[in-house]
């Protein structure tokens, strides 16, 4: 399985009116065997990427490679990528089972071979009980599920997956992620895989490419960017609930360094909490975005003060939702907490778990007392 190479890629749609820049300058790097998702809200142009990669898009400026060629300019039949639509796309005049065998025709592989490896991904797929029948006769979900094995029973140099699972029952779409990403593994397909679900990007990718207005905000692994995001805006998509952000005016002395933030609120540490570089680089603003994840804001003794709003048990945490000077904020814990609504509530939390951006810019600053 070969690298795929995206380098200063830009997408422009034109019309009589205006043009619309929906991917501007894109860098991304895939290796052999690598899983990454391309995750970003309606309109942040991972679409547009995936269908230039798969040739349905043409490219307005820059190259991709694949596996040392440049398959930019090629017809979409000559790039040795297999794609799972979100919309299925698959041939009405045939059953599901020649559905997923179509793709094997080409292929030098006797028709014994190809019909076992059909059989194998119906199984792995749970769609084995519709081989025969036509896709008007089945279920979306079973549709989407057929047109993702229609495109991973082929050998390409490249898998492309657009919201593969988006159709299917939460239940079957959990146990469905596992063999999928195992399957991947095993056979070291080289993937990039297309979704607005976090959960699944996260489940199913070695790392994540997180894109906004057409543009990448941070590429990493799921756990670089949920601890130690590049900018707030992917401080605040990346984790569920979303990261708390506080406007904080910033002051120290020799001692303490403190943040001044809603309603009066003052979170002090000692400076030995936060590095000589983070302090250093305190010193030249004042003023911060302060990020808290909801699982690092304690419940108990502390400085923020506020109302509880709501107080939900999912069964294995509770969300709580406190009135923090007239604005709401979500605290995390994973036992029950009994407080109703309207009750007071203190909370807290550690320097280790601060994340600091610039206010202005968004670039972050720090992230748990070390310089971002």
């Amino acid at each position: 399985m070969g690298e795929l190479v995206i380098s200063k890629v830009d997408k422009i749609y034109r019309s009589r009116k205006s043009a619309v820049h929906a991917v501007k300058s894109l860098d991304l790097t895939v290796q052999p065997g690598e899983i990454v998702a391309l995750l970003g809200s309606s309109g942040c142009g991972k679409t547009s990427t995936l269908r230039m990669i798969a040739g349905f898009e043409d490219v307005s400026n820059g190259t991709i490679t694949l596996d040392g060629r440049a398959i930019h300019a090629l017809a979409p039949a000559q790039r040795g990528v297999a794609m799972a639509f979100e919309a299925y796309s698959l041939y009405p005049p045939l059953t599901i089972g020649e559905n997923m065998a179509f793709a094997l025709k080409s292929s030098k592989l006797s028709a014994g071979e190809q019909q076992s490896r059909v059989k194998a991904m119906a199984e792995m797929l749970e769609i084995s009980d519709i081989l025969n029948k036509y896709p008007s006769s089945v279920s979306g979900g079973q549709q989407q599920r057929a047109s993702l094995g229609r495109a991973l029973v082929r050998n390409a140099a490249l898998y492309l997956l657009d919201e593969p699972m988006g159709q299917l029952e939460p239940q079957l779409r959990a146990i469905l992620r596992g063999r999928i990403k195992h399957y991947l593994r095993e056979h070291r397909c080289t993937t990039i895989l297309v979704t607005h679900d976090q959960t699944e990007a996260n489940a199913l990718a070695d790392r994540i490419a997180v894109m906004e207005g057409g543009e990448l905000q941070q590429y990493a692994t799921p756990a670089e960017l949920k601890a130690r995001p590049a900018n707030l805006y992917t401080g605040t998509f990346i984790g569920e609930p979303p990261m708390n952000v506080f406007n904080a005016a910033v002051a120290a002395d020799a001692k303490t360094l403190s943040f001044a933030i809603d309603g009066g609120t003052q979170l002090s540490y000692p400076v030995g909490e936060l590095s000589a570089a983070v302090r250093n680089a305190l010193s030249k603003t004042k003023r911060v975005a302060l990020g808290i994840r909801p699982h690092a804001l304690h419940i108990g003794d502390g400085p923020i003060k506020g109302k509880v709003m709501a107080c939900q048990w999912l069964g294995d945490q509770t969300h709580v939702a406190v009135d923090v000077a007239g604005r709401t904020i979500v605290s995390v814990a994973h036992d029950r907490v009994s407080q109703k609504p309207g009750s007071d509530m203190s909370l807290s939390v550690a320097a280790a778990d601060l994340h600091l951006f610039d206010p202005d810019s968004g670039k972050a600053i720090s992230h748990g007392g070390s310089l971002a």
